[in-house]
């Protein structure tokens, strides 16, 4: 197992569902009650994820640098950046893997400082690095997982199974994980964190080294997953594509910070708006949305201002905006650069 699992336990529920025979997402399968806690919530209007002024230091390194953040119950929330900007150290001040000061990070009300234990009852964490044991079946992963999470032993067997389920691996869950393709070692992690019947579910770059069809079958099981509980999902991912596509906000960070915060489209449109004022063109109405910190000046060798006001951003062009240029000396380091690769040469 991972040394990046959160090795929380579970909340006590009601007893599961049966698994339908397709092996198909069965519905209220994976956790009834967090269906209903969900509601609860957005009818609270309270915060899944409150983060005031985080920050974490490794020595005279500043990883994470005063980051507020608010994330909505229900929604997938995308934190994106380059390597190094300090999202993965984030994760773990999140997850309580990294100690934090009182006040500072909160889930679901609950703090992370004073209330570990029960902010890891609330979580399911897939890390980036992989936690599956390919010297064990899929089933006993997930049963693994479960007896960790405290799940209660009258439950276990039959949550397995339903987790197991909703990722899609019921026919092969008494395969050893050795044998599994990258996309479904990827999709049992993702069965391992679902066990505990989650409320936030943690993602670390799940899609990291898996070929197009691979990562769209792990989004397809994540949103399956929420529709029928309503859970809260929080992601970084280095694929703009995935964030355009399933992230409901998306915060771009660097260098430790937040630098721009808000929809796909916000952001593109803001960029789209401030290249037509840099190019002296009016901007058409759309919603525009201010970025956190003044993007840096377009470089003598970049495309003409006239060129890019014209073009329709994507999210990529906002990316690079916002983190600028020079990301092969400020990206990550040696560590960085081998942890990605060993993932990607695992799932590969």
């Amino acid at each position: 197992m991972s040394s990046e699992d959160p090795g929380r336990s579970a909340p006590r529920t009601g007893p599961g569902a049966a698994v339908d025979s397709t092996g198909a997402l069965p519905g209220r399968a994976v956790a009834a009650d967090t269906e209903q806690v969900s509601a609860a919530d957005r009818a609270s209007g309270a915060d899944a994820l409150t983060c005031h002024g985080l920050r974490y230091d490794f020595g005279e390194t500043r990883a994470v640098d005063g980051v507020d953040l608010a994330v909505r119950p229900g929604e997938v929330f995308g934190l994106l950046g380059p390597n190094g900007a300090g999202k993965t150290t984030a994760i773990r001040c999140i997850t309580t893997l990294l100690p934090v000061p009182v006040g500072m990070v909160r889930v679901f009300g609950r703090d992370a400082a004073r209330e570990r234990m029960a902010v890891r009852r609330l979580l399911g964490y897939v890390p980036q690095q992989l936690s599956a044991d390919s010297g064990l079946t899929g089933r006993e992963n997930v049963a693994l997982f479960a007896r960790v999470f405290d799940v209660p032993r009258r439950e276990r067997a039959a949550r397995v199974a339903q987790a197991l389920a909703a990722v899609n691996l019921t026919v092969a869950a008494d395969r050893l994980a050795k044998t599994y393709s990258g996309g479904m070692i990827r999709r049992l992690e993702l069965a391992q964190a679902l066990v505990s019947a989650p409320r936030l579910l943690m993602l670390d770059e799940p899609t990291i080294g898996l070929d197009p069809i691979a990562r769209t079958s792990v989004w397809e099981r994540i949103n399956e997953v929420r529709a029928a509980t309503g859970m809260t999902v929080l992601v970084t991912t280095h694929y703009m594509d995935e964030a355009e596509q399933y992230c409901d906000r998306v915060a771009l960070m660097h260098q430790g910070r937040i630098r721009a915060l808000g929809t796909p489209g916000e952001l593109r449109e803001d960029l789209r708006a401030r290249r037509a004022r840099t190019a002296g063109t009016p901007a058409a109405p759309g919603t525009a949305f201010t970025p956190a910190s003044p993007s840096p000046s377009p470089s003598p060798s970049s495309p003409s201002l006239s060129s890019l006001s014209a073009a329709e951003p994507t999210l990529e062009d906002v990316f690079r905006d916002v983190a600028g240029t020079g990301l092969d000396e400020q990206s990550g380091g040696f560590r960085d650069v081998r942890s990605t690769r060993r993932t990607a040469a695992r799932v590969g």
